[in-house]
């Protein structure tokens, strides 16, 4: 199966935005992509940068304008598309919520991301209740898929919990950057950890990996800190880890890449981690710590 990650740089125009998605999905398709992922909020900027309460009027209901805009484009292209939107759930209670709509323009299934992070620069607890309908694949035609969302993507009990509950596939739409003031050398680090984590959730759990992070660098509207320089390196890789595509940090691109997620089984048959899971001894995983 052909998949297709579209990695955008953002502005604050909403509509704008938008639209190259949906350019992006046309391409993917016309590329001969069944499954087309777009990278976390990708109708705006990233907002968590600061804290600020005029901003909860960019959340929308879902279903709601951004889903139907999806709808149609999966519907006219037969493709699955994966997006992210800043959900409006009711008034003073948002979510940063994935959603997957089938290829017959049916809205098929949504996460809520569960791992919230506070952090300089990412101030997502401001702005987001963490979810609350679990670790659920999402079955469509072209699969089962295990959505996560961005910082999910450093948990492996989030990849684990998917993976046990039937997913083909991890897919985290993402956006993170670096600090334009750090060295290079820490920058370099970091882009490698996030990359390798997800590789490792793809080799741990046997299934291939999506991951679709934006590009660009946006400033930081307070002006207290830098702003951030998206690193994109959206990537595919197989069930051992290995990178199926690859794209750069700093261009915006329709990254395809051929998956045969046939192929998880046979290499589960080899390294049959579900079958030794000592699960008699991992109740301390039930700890937040063990003093």
């Amino acid at each position: 199966m052909k998949i297709a990650l579209v990695q955008q740089a953002n502005s604050a125009d909403r509509e704008a935005n938008l639209a190259k998605s949906l350019k992006g999905i046309r391409e993917a398709a016309a590329a001969g992509a069944k499954l087309v992922i777009l990278q976390e909020l990708h109708t705006g900027l990233y907002f968590c940068q600061t804290e600020d309460t005029e901003v909860f009027d960019q959340a929308e209901s879902i279903p709601g304008p951004s889903t139907e805009a999806l709808s149609r484009a999966a519907r006219e292209h037969d493709v699955v598309i994966v997006g992210s939107l800043f959900e409006r759930r009711a008034p003073g209670l948002y979510h940063n919520t994935a959603v997957v709509l089938d290829s017959d323009g049916r809205l098929a299934g949504k996460y809520r991301k569960m791992h919230i992070p506070d952090d300089p620069g990412y101030y997502e607890k401001f702005y987001f209740t963490p979810g609350d309908l679990g670790f659920e694949p999402v079955n469509t035609a072209v699969g089962r898929l295990g959505v996560l969302v961005c910082w999910d993507q450093w948990f492996p009990e989030a990849a684990r919990l998917m993976a046990l509950a039937g997913a083909e596939m991890l897919i985290y739409p993402t956006a993170i950057g670096w600090n334009p003031d750090d060295p290079e050398d820490e920058q370099s680090r970091q882009r490698d950890a996030w990359i390798t984590i997800q590789r490792a959730h793809a080799v741990a759990n046997g299934l291939p990996v999506a991951s679709v992070n934006r590009t660009g660098f946006e400033a930081d509207p307070s002006g207290v800190t830098p702003g951030s320089r998206f690193w994109g390196s959206s990537f595919v890789c197989g069930p051992q880890g290995e990178f199926l595509a690859q794209a750069g940090s700093d261009q915006e691109t329709v990254l395809l890449a051929d998956v045969d997620l046939a192929r998880a089984e046979q290499v589960r048959r080899i390294w049959p981690y579900l079958r030794d899971r000592r699960i008699d001894a991992y109740q301390d995983l039930l700890r937040r710590y063990r003093d």
